[in-house]
């Protein structure tokens, strides 16, 4: 493995990314991560894609290649171990830009995870086992300008060059500990995310929306698509705009001056003088709407209190407390709440009925099945 990362070479050329393929599809392992520009741009994308094999570590510019196509027969095949450290943001990704599909994973903050370890950030992971410190400066740089510096050429190279031997060191400790086929269905799984397409009013998405009455989720509504509007014409992200916190305020405040603008918190003079009569504009459209046009926030029917459905959520999440402390796992990662609720709900009797339970995968029901069962008798 390479331990010169100012030696990286970035490919850009369709030839050099067909040549580096092949070398890849002859490979057994290799360590893969990729830098997107989310905090920098109105759609996010991917700028850059590391590879790091025993051999070498190379970048590839996906910004200046016309498609990566050459990689889609390496990344989905389950001959070669792709290594990341938290695959499912890149999973998205490659899949959403690029239509590329993953096969072979292995998630080493998800093995981490279920090592119960107390800090999975790669960082705080190759400090514990190797000692290595990772220089993180450049997390939330801007990956879409060219040329790179050699700072971040060497940051982006750091990523993947130490996953071949964590991996293998993870890998050894699951195996000890009999949890390697955990992890195993939870990367067959981590493999089939994919990005979920926006859709709808703006206001489905937003945290607090749900506590407005429909003529301050009106205003809201138009505010987001001002913000929205404004956000692409400077190919920006929203926060960089406004932030959600303001937005929330106005809403609910439903200014009618610049001045009354200035009294809402995170909004400037600067703001004012530069989006105030924008921001008024929104606000009386969703004013003049007639009651009729107003939206509705879109409510799931409540389920009716069940006693004893309660009882054994109570007895099911103690259940998983003392299990989780004698396995020394997260208790959310052993099984979630959502899990728990709908096994209370089902309240099953039989192994066959516990399987049905949408969500249980099949480590928790063979690991935890008895548990789950005594638990519910019990309760």
């Amino acid at each position: 493995m390479s331990d010169k990362p100012e030696a990286i070479a970035i490919i850009t050329k369709a030839s050099d990314l067909t040549k580096f393929a092949e070398r890849l599809a002859g490979q057994s392992v290799i360590a893969v991560d990729l830098e997107a520009d989310s905090m920098h741009s109105y759609r996010e994308k991917v700028c850059l894609l590391q590879f790091t094999t025993e051999a070498e570590t190379m970048l590839v510019d996906p910004l200046a290649l016309n498609t990566l196509e050459p990689l889609r027969p390496v990344l989905a095949n389950p001959g070669i171990r792709k290594i990341f450290h938290a695959a499912d943001y890149d999973i998205r990704c490659l899949y959403r830009d690029f239509s590329l599909e993953v096969d072979g994973l292995f998630d080493t903050m998800v093995a981490s995870q279920f090592l119960g370890e107390e800090k999975i950030g790669l960082a705080d992971v190759l400090v514990k086992y190797f000692g290595v410190e990772l220089d993180k400066q450049y997390q939330r740089a801007d990956w879409s300008q060219r040329p790179l510096s050699r700072e971040m050429i060497r940051y982006a190279a750091e990523d993947t060059n130490h996953l071949h031997r964590l991996a293998e060191l993870l890998e050894k400790r699951l195996e000890e500990k009999g949890r390697l086929s955990w992890v195993q269905e939870e990367f067959s799984l981590l493999e089939k995310v994919r990005h979920a397409e926006p859709g709808g009013a703006l206001f489905l998405r937003f945290k607090g929306a749900g506590a407005l009455s429909r003529r301050q989720l009106a205003i809201l509504e138009s505010l987001l698509q001002w913000r929205d509007g404004e956000a692409q014409r400077r190919d920006c992200p929203h926060f960089k705009v406004l932030g959600n916190k303001s937005l929330l305020q106005m809403a609910k405040a439903t200014p009618k001056s610049l001045q009354g603008l200035v009294a809402i918190e995170g909004i400037s003079p600067r703001i004012v003088d530069r989006y105030g009569k924008a921001m008024l504009a929104a606000i009386d459209t969703a004013k003049g709407l007639s009651e009729q046009d107003l939206p509705v926030f879109p409510r799931s029917e409540r389920r009716v209190r069940d006693e004893e459905v309660d009882k054994r959520v109570a007895g099911l999440k103690e259940w998983r407390t003392r299990e989780a402390e004698r396995l020394e796992i997260d208790p959310g990662v052993l099984i979630n709440n959502a899990v728990l609720e709908e096994i209370a709900r089902r309240n099953p009797k039989t192994e066959g009925a516990l399987s049905q339970v949408p969500g249980l995968k099949n480590w928790q029901r063979e690991v935890l099945g008895d548990g789950l069962l005594r638990t519910c008798k019990a309760a």
